[in-house]
């Protein structure tokens, strides 16, 4: 059979099912007599954009097995592989993971980064990232990046852990950046990120769920697009995907108040840029920058869980009335 048509389709996705009748036609909210008369072919009426969705969210199908062009052994291969449509390989050398990149997030972007600052307010700041040189395409490109991201009306919406945001501040180890370069970013994201409704910035606590943290990695999502890629592992290889449900699922995590990790929300994520700021620039301490924040923001609680437990003692308590959102 070719499966030219949506009932031929729907006729094999029925026999696959290994179910009766009336269990198939109640998975996709459809009467006995209607499923009966596409199974029979009774009717030249094919399943209407409803029942499909229906059918592919049941069944974890991907959208295009609908599609004219999807027939024959394409089709078999979608409802019974793994779709190869759905990810995507990226495996580039610097200049082509920068320009996918740009490309993917050339109008606005919805990013968790893994680490606190993200590469291009970095690179602003710091001359000299990788101890290998680089061509001038790749400088070109990376000052082409730097200007799209410094654009006040570039839309971007961007997570970071608190735990990455005190360690650029403030860990003694695996930390190369000076106190003028730190100073130098925390200011450039606070002008880009203060009263710019463009741009939203989000501090979220990785300890609110699970005792030891968790981790997280480069990911962009695009739910306009319905994709969303992440760094692999390997330094030279990206993942794509292209799961409308993963990908709406991912987004809704991050952008639901009730799913989403105990973070500040951005207006307020923007004020503790600035007192972190002004605690390195007067010297002081992860403890004294934490109290500033108890006392003057509803998130100390959020700060207090990312210190240790021997800094914990050595603190005051979250102050009540904390915010978790």
């Amino acid at each position: 059979m070719n499966y030219k048509n949506s009932i031929e389709k729907f006729i094999e996705i029925f026999k696959r099912s290994n179910l009766s009748i009336s269990k198939f036609a109640s998975l996709i909210n459809k009467d006995r007599r209607t499923v009966t008369s596409w199974i029979d072919k009774i009717t030249d009426i094919e399943p209407n954009k409803d029942i499909k969705d229906k059918i592919c969210q049941t069944f974890r199908y991907p959208d295009y097995i609908w599609e004219e062009g999807c027939n024959g052994e394409e089709f078999l291969k979608s409802i019974t592989q793994i779709p190869q449509k759905e990810v995507r390989i990226i495996d580039e050398d610097y200049y082509g993971r920068l320009k996918y990149i740009m490309e993917q997030e050339q109008n606005r972007r919805f990013v968790i980064q893994a680490q606190f600052p993200g590469p291009m307010y970095r690179d602003s700041a710091v001359q000299k990232v990788y101890k290998t040189t680089t061509s001038n395409d790749i400088e070109e490109l990376k000052q082409s990046r730097i200007s799209q991201m410094l654009r006040y009306d570039y839309d971007t919406t961007e997570w970071y852990s608190i735990k990455s945001i005190l360690t650029f501040c403030f860990a003694s180890i695996g930390n190369f950046y000076t106190k003028d370069e730190k100073l130098k970013i925390l200011e450039l994201i606070y002008e880009l990120f203060n009263n710019n409704y463009n741009k939203k910035l989000f501090l979220f606590d990785s300890f609110s769920r699970k005792i030891y943290g968790m981790e997280t990695t480069y990911i962009s999502i695009n739910v306009k697009q319905k994709v969303l890629f992440f760094k692999s592992p390997i330094e030279s290889v990206f993942i794509e995907i292209r799961n409308k449900s993963l990908v709406e699922r991912m987004h809704k995590y991050y952008s639901s108040p009730i799913e989403a990790p105990s973070h500040v929300n951005f207006l307020e994520s923007v004020k503790i840029i600035k007192i972190l700021q002004e605690a390195l620039k007067y010297g002081n301490d992860i403890r004294q920058a934490y109290e500033t924040i108890n006392r003057q923001t509803d998130y100390g609680e959020l700060f207090y869980n990312n210190l240790s437990i021997d800094l914990q003692k050595e603190v005051s308590n979250p102050k009540s009335g904390q915010r978790r959102n």
